[in-house]
């Protein structure tokens, strides 16, 4: 087999605990966006733009629906002869079989998988940011630089610097020092999750990492440190365009909300830099005599019978008359049923919103206990929950299956 200049590996094995209930049933990367995407859509379409033909994807928790929405990648241009997009789930090997107990054993139990192309450099990437990245601008740079590793950076204000690892450079880009969200940042260059490693150097430095059993097995924590202690050529490639880490409730909704504005911060719609989904074939969206649409983005499929104001509306999502949605996110085949407001929230997928009911009200007394740690101002309705007529939820309350029959009905509502 002809050797590979630059294989891709994707991470898209997270189980996403801090997205709560959206997460139950598949792994974060395959939690819907923007419509008709889903997370891990857009490293592989960055993948296919940027003329990268192999990529493993490295699945772990809930991989059912992910796998089979990657099949055989060919909605991405993925299914060739010599490479292609392949599934790696962790596997028995001998009398042995492990979990992925860290980003970098996850690499390191593929260890087969990437010499089967005897690649000379590994591209590794998250599957749970939003972005827009040509990979092979970094992988110019990278060979430019002669780097062992080459990690992309992101300026983030300087007040939150401390939420993320820091790479600290010269002049010249080269890292002298990686800080692990530090007390009393240095700089404000964010790691993005994103490395180009020399591979030979990679997998000497995953061997000694595999031998001990006090590490942690990460590469920010673990490998990337090493590397630069022992005095490795390790550069930061600047980048300065849109990114997101949609890790949390907040961020997911502020992600969506990005597309909504003028112009878009996010365009999903650039010809120059496509991004591919596995979308079924829909009939155009829908709306009726009465609706009214704002500042919103309507996927085919849907239907509007009602008011929708700064939200997004998935596939197979339905507003009936009357029913008030803003600053929302109605997934994929999510029903809002007839005189519902819903107000900040995100509606999971095949959830009903009975008649009357209001989602997002100011808390009162009368409410069940909730904990809002997760989503803050934002109400969560879980995937396939029904939630009855005329009922109240709360802002920043997650409704599960169990949290339904808790719910009070509306003030002045018998």
């Amino acid at each position: 087999m002809m050797r590979k200049k630059l294989i891709a590996m994707l991470l898209a094995g997270g189980q996403g605990s801090r997205l709560g209930v959206l997460t139950n049933r598949m792994a974060k990367p395959a939690v819907p966006f923007g419509g008709k995407y889903r997370i891990i859509d857009f490293p592989l379409s960055n993948c296919v733009n940027s003329d990268i033909d192999t990529v493993g994807v490295l699945t772990q928790y809930e991989p059912l629906e992910l796998n089979a929405y990657l099949g055989t990648g060919q909605p991405w241009d993925l299914d060739r002869l010599n490479g292609g997009v392949f599934v790696l789930p962790p596997y028995m090997s001998g009398n042995n079989g492990r979990w992925y107990s860290g980003t970098a054993n996850a690499i390191w139990q593929n260890t087969a998988f990437i010499d089967r192309y005897n690649p000379e450099h590994v591209l590794i990437l998250s599957g749970d940011h939003i972005y827009k990245m040509n990979y092979s601008t970094m992988f110019r740079f990278h060979l430019e630089s002669d780097a062992d590793a080459t990690i992309a950076v992101l300026k983030v204000p300087m007040e939150e610097a401390s939420r993320f690892g820091i790479m600290n450079t010269d002049a010249s880009g080269r890292i002298f020092e990686f800080e692990e969200k530090p007390k009393a940042p240095k700089s404000n260059n964010a790691s993005m999750g994103i490395y180009i490693f020399k591979w030979d150097v990679l997998k000497r430095f995953l061997s000694e990492d595999d031998k001990n059993d006090s590490s942690a097995h990460d590469f920010g924590k673990n490998v990337i440190p090493a590397m630069l202690g022992a005095g490795c050529n390790m550069m930061a490639y600047a980048f300065n365009g849109y990114w997101k880490d949609v890790g949390t409730i907040s961020s997911l909704w502020e992600a969506n909300m990005d597309l909504l504005t003028d112009p878009p911060k996010l365009d999903l719609y650039d010809k120059d830099w496509r991004i591919y989904s596995k979308s079924a074939v829909m009939p155009p969206h829908y709306m009726g005599a009465n609706a009214k649409i704002e500042r919103s983005m309507i996927t085919e499929g849907s239907e509007v019978y009602g008011s929708v104001c700064h939200s997004v509306v998935f596939a197979s999502g339905i507003i009936e008359e009357n029913a008030v949605v803003n600053d929302s996110i109605i997934m994929p085949g999510a029903v809002i049923k007839r005189g519902a407001t819903v107000n900040k929230a995100i509606i999971g997928e095949g959830a009903v919103v009975g008649e009357g009911a209001e989602i997002g009200c100011r808390p009162n007394e009368s409410d069940p206990e909730f904990e809002a740690t997760l989503t803050g101002d934002i109400t969560l309705v879980s995937n396939n929950v029904e939630i009855s007529d005329k009922k109240r939820v709360p802002r920043g309350m997650i409704v599960t299956g169990s949290m339904v029959d808790k719910l009070k009905v509306k003030d002045g509502m018998n």
